[in-house]
């Protein structure tokens, strides 16, 4: 059979067909097989502290579900979430909007980015994205009937747009940029004046800001994260997107939340109702503790020594024959350049898990400008990383 007949009975969409897997959900799930099997693998591949969710975020999800928390909650999520939100946006970031218009409870940052992407898209509409850049962003803008346009980021510049960068990029059916910042994988907090650039271009074609600001809460070396949503003329048209995955080790909770103008949160909203109904009751009880200025404060000890574990890291790979490293700006990654190496990021990765068992993600999942990269993990434990460093040097010697 073919032709459409052929594609009916496979009884899969084409939009399925052609998406990807994700390379860091399945990279870390080959790493868990291989620990069941009873393997020693060393798991530096996806963004996973070693540290379990603290006690008092834990403490406050059970006590709702021991309340009967139990049940739906509003799509937009529950008021004292929403609240929470709204405050440490004030309070940490400058951010000032209104819980009841402005914000929506998600299922972390990738159910927002679909949320966004879904309420500011129509069919066939462009979506200008980095390359490199965080590996669900391509198949999730296909999701949404949207097409994907990689605008590059050169090491020259530091891996940040700069204006001519967008030259030849846009065309009559771009509607939106999509960003990261701090950045995944390359690490780089955006200055105020390199956010600057994205505003300009924004604005002057009319287009919509998806800023994903996953990594906002883990800065180093006093760096400081800038919302975009700060710029002036900016605010009413960038949706931002929050995770609490990252810097509370809440990976599991699947919770975050997404701020922006009146009428995209209401779209949102409208969205989520068919898509998931709401968040998980309890799970925002337990969020709303997260964002909490007591909780940042307790987490302020682990974000420190974090710090510690990537200088660590990438200080020791940095000093291995083959290997190039800087110390990230923000964030939980090494982005290593194996270009001295001779292999692709691809072989590196897969020979690195089968001859030493480290688990890593090749950069070409990130993007094909990447191919020469490898991204690995910074905040496992500390056990982790000095044989993980050990393996990845043992493993050097053979290639």
């Amino acid at each position: 059979m073919s032709g459409a007949g052929s594609h009916r009975a496979s009884l899969v969409s084409r939009r399925a067909d052609a998406m990807p897997a994700s390379s860091t959900v399945a990279i870390a799930d080959e790493a868990s097989k291989l620990r069941r099997d009873g393997v020693s693998v060393v798991d530096l591949s996806a963004g996973r502290a070693a540290e379990a969710t603290a006690a008092q975020i834990c403490w406050a999800a059970r006590r709702a579900i021991d309340s009967g928390d139990t049940h739906q909650t509003e799509a937009r999520g529950r008021p004292y979430y929403l609240e929470a939100c709204a405050e440490k946006l004030q309070r940490e970031n400058g951010v000032l909007v209104d819980p009841a218009r402005n914000v929506i409870a998600t299922f972390g940052c990738k159910q927002g980015l679909v949320l966004a992407l879904m309420a500011a898209l129509d069919s066939g509409d462009e979506v200008l994205c980095e390359d490199p850049c965080f590996v669900s962003y391509g198949p999730a803008i296909r999701l949404a009937g949207g097409t994907p346009r990689r605008v590059p980021l050169r090491p020259a510049t530091g891996y940040r747009w700069i204006r001519d960068d967008f030259e030849g990029a846009i065309g009559p059916r771009t509607r939106a940029i999509l960003f990261c910042s701090p950045h995944n994988p390359t690490g780089v907090v955006h200055t105020a004046s390199d956010l600057q650039v994205i505003a300009d271009v924004a604005t002057d074609h009319d287009l919509i800001v998806i800023a994903d600001e996953t990594y906002e809460g883990v800065t180093w070396k006093q760096r400081v994260h800038h919302p975009i949503a700060l710029l002036p003329g900016m605010a009413d048209r960038t949706i931002g997107l929050m995770s609490l995955t990252k810097a509370y080790s809440m990976g599991g909770w699947r919770i975050g939340y997404a701020y922006g103008s009146a009428r995209h949160i209401a779209a949102m909203e409208k969205i989520q109702q068919h898509l998931a109904t709401c968040t998980s009751s309890f799970v925002q009880a337990g969020a709303a503790v997260a964002v909490s200025a007591e909780t940042t404060r307790a987490m302020e000890p682990t974000w420190r020594d974090w710090e510690r574990r990537c200088e660590y890291t990438t200080s020791a790979l940095d000093a291995m024959t083959g290997l190039r490293v800087s110390m990230p700006d923000a964030g939980f990654y090494a982005w290593v350049d194996i270009t001295e190496t001779g292999l692709r990021s691809q072989e590196f990765a897969t020979r690195l898990l089968r001859e030493q068992h480290v688990a890593v993600v090749p950069g070409v999942a990130f993007g094909d400008t990447a191919d020469h990269y490898i991204r690995t993990t910074c905040v496992r434990s500390w056990q982790e990383l000095v044989a993980g460093v050990e393996r990845i040097e043992l493993f050097l010697r053979s290639v």
